[in-house]
């Protein structure tokens, strides 16, 4: 009797399964047959044909022209290939996107590094090698630090090395813009352009033409800019002078001598004389 249930059971869960599978698959069959909703609106809007770096000039066969639906089309988005033609890109754009005003440069500015270089900044190249450009990893939108050393005096003490520039935009790393498709490779390159504004490009100039200079690398999200007081060789190795303790107890200028101090003046031995009811004192005087 326990078998005849089980197998009721197991013809039943059967049946039902099948049922549902043949039913779902009637309903895809039907929804793929089915044509596309008719009269949706549709307008022509100009894409990237391919994907482009930042300071691209945009030509002719990096564009196509797209039905884009209507309700759904980008502001500011261009129907005329010709109003994009001849322009540079301030902003990288990738296969398939819309060309958008915003990253397109003025027809005026032309293309390659400059019109990437946003008002009030300045773009300032920098000789590097595999040290100082972090073995190759400071590519193209990474940040980092300066660290200048330099010598104010001819005196090896006074040698000094400092943080003088702190979250530095890598605007180039040699003649690229854009970062290699694998983000990890690194890049050899001998000059790095970095973004920064009119008086750090001053102190960048001299701390890479006074002294040396060396690239930090450091995390995009940490945005932090901290205020060091640099170190020389004395503190580097813990042997820099103690301070001297300045007393606060001054009774004259430092430059004027203190007057000797008096000598003690000897004061004369008496002895007292008794002679019958009569005393007197006589005072004692010692042999010069």
């Amino acid at each position: 009797m326990a078998r005849m249930r089980i197998f009721i059971v197991l013809a039943l869960a059967l049946t039902a399964g099948g049922a549902l599978a043949f039913a779902t698959y009637n309903y895809v069959q039907s929804q793929g047959d089915r044509p596309a909703a008719p009269g949706m609106a549709t307008r022509r809007v100009v894409v990237a044909a391919a994907d482009l770096a930042v300071g691209a000039e945009i030509g002719p066969e990096q564009l196509r022209t797209i039905d884009w639906p209507a309700s759904s089309v980008p502001d500011g988005a261009m129907e005329d290939p010709k109003e994009i033609v001849g322009r540079g890109l301030i902003l990288p754009v990738i296969r398939n996107e819309p060309i958008l005003p915003m990253k397109l440069a003025s027809k005026e500015a032309g293309s390659g590094l400059p019109p990437a270089i946003p008002p009030g900044l300045r773009a300032v190249s920098v000789r590097v090698n595999e040290v100082i450009g972090v073995a190759g990893y400071v590519l193209p939108g990474t940040r980092v630090d300066v660290v200048a050393t330099l010598n104010p005096t001819s005196q090896t003490a006074d040698m000094t090395s400092k943080i003088v520039l702190t979250d530095v935009l890598v605007l180039a790393a040699g003649t690229k813009l854009e970062q290699p498709n694998d983000k990890e490779k690194p890049i050899a390159v001998s000059v790095v352009t970095l973004l920064v504004d009119p008086d750090e490009a001053e102190r960048l100039t001299l701390a890479s033409n006074e002294g040396k200079i060396q690239l930090a690398l450091r995390n995009p999200l940490d945005r932090a800019r901290p205020v060091t007081q640099g170190v020389r060789p004395a503190l580097l190795i813990g042997t820099a002078p103690p301070v001297r303790q300045v007393s606060t107890r001054r009774t004259a200028s430092a430059s004027t001598p203190s007057a000797p101090l008096p000598l003690p003046v000897a004061t004369p031995s008496t002895v007292e004389i008794i002679r019958g009811d009569k005393r007197a004192h006589e005072i004692v005087r010692g042999q010069e």
